[in-house]
């Protein structure tokens, strides 16, 4: 056998004209869900694969798409491609297209383009006049294209909808409805997630017809090669605590997820301020800085993300070591999805999840409902990351020892000046500790370690029944106030350990304290302070719900998790609340923007119709919770 037949041997199911390619990645063979595309593929039927993020479904969806190449298909006089991949973000889409372009690099004729948001409309009509063989875009660009004739799909035989659930979460039902009007009705058409769920199973049934599930991992299966471990912090330590991580972590990638797209912005500003290579990458960045923080992130010139969810999703990152949810996923789904941008390819990877003492029991169930054995541990402390930082300075001087070429006669005359009249353990041991110094000193943790054990609730809580959502009271949610805990620029961390009181002082002013009246000074007997009570100024008049009732009669009160720490407004509190909600600006009455919460005032005859809208998670923004407000009255 020759060489080159030896080393394909392990692709002998894959279609020829792709095992160049794959041998010339440095593949040994293949993996699950790629073995499974080989052997349920039957070319007619539709396929939706499910397998866990980093297990090779793009290289599995390529072998599928492949097909669509055979019988002389490419050399046809097409008008437009013969398979359209839909993704959600723009690095997934860029991302699954330089994955096909060299898996079908032998292929001749098999040109890979894509189409994003955010780039240039002239420059893709352009590509898309050379007839890619091969199209991926995102669902907005893609119709935009259809629209203006650029674009013909009247010829595709094979449509793969990537990270389906993410586009659901995202609103993009409109969207691929378009694009679905614009396909053949003969063609095949394939779904691919990590999780199916059971609004992606919906969407899933609607598009498919008798499909085969390949399933490179059992449904809801834990991540083997991620080691998943609670840190337990106190509620203003958030940022102490990364601090701690970073410095442990050196030089090694680390991904940090937040909840709002300010909040990266402000965390990365404070990280750098520190003296750390962070960088933040969330949807309101314009494209080109975009692919400039990834692509520095990828070499190794920043070693800190700070990303949303939806910013990273589909993002395929080798060498991301460690996972940090700085705020708390939504749920199990959202977990498992932020998760797996580490432990890629069979690398190990740590996701590690701040967890304070009142939401231990929403981690417990949220790491049951993921399928995933946690570890709890306490965070590092400064003497924990010292002697980290020493013992990595001792390995680089062992290695430097081990591999440098011999001193010359300056080096040897120096080090023959220091040493004179001094103790040489006490000389190394003094350089040893100056390698052993980063950005910054590590910082003191008020680490809550008495987490109460699984089922220790007390009956009646609000932890004992489930999330608790934000909303539900006066202060943010512990770990999402540290998104925004300093200024977004920040003094460098002093050199010397700074004390558990000190550091709570570094946090954002909470809320200023409501003023609440004595009993007794005005209105009725039990009746409630007129903070409680909405107001009615003048200027709302008299609109088409009525006059407002000062006791509240007429409008009804919510709540929302939303802020100005997070950049909320009255203008956009308005302009959420009326999608959410699918009511009419003369239904919302008075806004008020508090620091950690807004609440507004919905017109009572719609306000119950309002509340079931309202009480559906929000696909633009799931982190977004209204509840009515319990002094807004029924």
């Amino acid at each position: 056998m020759s060489a080159d037949a030896g080393a394909a041997a392990p692709f002998a199911a894959v279609p020829d004209a792709l095992r160049p390619a794959l041998v010339r990645r440095g593949f040994a063979a293949l993996t699950a869900v790629q073995q499974g595309i080989l052997a349920a593929d039957d070319g007619v039927r539709d396929l939706r694969i499910r397998s866990q993020t980093g297990s090779g479904k793009t290289v599995a969806l390529g072998i599928a798409l492949a097909r669509s190449f055979a019988d002389g298909a490419l050399a046809q006089d097409r008008r437009g491609p013969l398979a359209l991949v839909v993704a959600p973000t723009r690095e997934l889409a860029a991302q699954v297209k330089e994955e096909l372009s060299w898996l079908f690099a032998d292929v001749p004729g098999a040109r890979c383009g894509v189409v994003t948001g955010g780039t240039s409309v002239a420059r893709e009509q352009v590509q898309l006049q050379r007839r890619p063989a091969v199209l991926v875009g995102t669902p907005g660009r893609l119709l935009d294209h259809v629209g203006s004739g650029a674009l013909d799909l009247g010829w595709v035989k094979q449509l793969v909808l990537d990270e389906a659930d993410q586009m659901l979460d995202l609103g993009f039902k409109d969207e691929l409805d378009g694009i679905l009007a614009a396909l053949p009705q003969e063609r095949r058409t394939h779904l691919v997630s990590a999780t199916f769920s059971p609004n992606v199973q919906a969407l899933a049934d609607r598009f498919q017809r008798s499909p085969i599930l390949v399933a490179g991992t059992p449904a809801g299966a834990a991540h083997g090669d991620i080691e998943h471990i609670a840190l337990k912090v106190g509620a203003r330590d958030h940022y102490a605590a990364l601090v701690n991580l970073l410095l442990l972590a050196g030089d090694e990638r680390t991904l940090v997820f937040v909840r709002t797209r300010e909040g990266t912005s402000a965390l990365a500003d404070k990280l750098a301020g520190d003296g750390f290579l962070a960088m933040p990458i969330h949807g309101d960045l314009a494209q080109a800085q975009r692919t400039r923080t990834l692509q520095a992130f990828r070499r190794g010139a920043i070693h800190t993300l700070i990303a949303t969810d939806v910013a990273a999703r589909g993002l395929d990152i080798s060498d991301v070591t460690s996972v940090v949810h700085f705020d708390p996923p939504i749920d199990a789904e959202t977990y498992v999805h932020r998760s797996g941008r580490t432990g890629r390819a069979g690398q190990k990877g740590r996701s590690y999840m701040f967890v304070v003492k009142s939401r231990a029991n929403f981690a417990r169930r949220l790491f049951h409902e993921a399928r995933v054995k946690e570890r709890w541990e306490g965070c590092p402390g400064p003497a924990e990351v010292r002697a980290h930082r020493l013992e990595q300075a001792g390995d680089r001087a062992a290695h430097a020892l081990a591999s440098a070429p011999p001193p010359g006669t300056a080096e040897r005359a120096i080090a023959d000046n220091l040493l004179a009249g001094r103790d040489a353990t006490a000389v190394v041991a003094m350089l040893l500790g100056q390698m052993a110094t980063g950005p910054c000193e590590p910082s003191a943790v008020a680490v809550e370690r008495d987490v109460p054990p699984a089922g220790a609730a007390k009956a009646g809580s609000k932890s004992a029944t489930g999330p608790v959502p934000v909303a539900a009271s006066d202060a943010a949610a512990p770990a999402a106030a540290a998104t925004t805990d300093a200024p977004t620029s920040s003094p460098p961390i002093a050199k010397a350990v700074m004390p558990a009181a000190a550091a709570a002082t570094t946090s954002a002013p909470e809320a200023p304290p409501v003023r609440r009246l004595a009993p007794g000074k005005r209105g009725k007997a039990g009746a409630p302070p007129a903070w409680q009570r909405q107001a009615a100024p003048e200027s709302m008049g008299r609109g088409p719900y009525g006059n407002r009732d000062r006791d509240g009669g007429a409008f009804q009160r919510f709540r929302i998790n939303w802020g100005s720490r997070d950049g909320a407004d009255p203008r956009r509190v308005m302009a959420h609340v009326c999608r959410r909600g699918g009511i009419d600006s003369d239904a919302v009455g008075q806004i008020r923007v508090q620091f950690a919460f807004s609440t507004f005032e919905i017109a009572a005859p719609v306000a119950d119709m309002f509340e079931r809208s309202a009480r559906r998670p929000d696909r633009r923004d799931p982190h977004l919770v209204i509840v009515r407000d319990r002094f807004g009255g029924r």
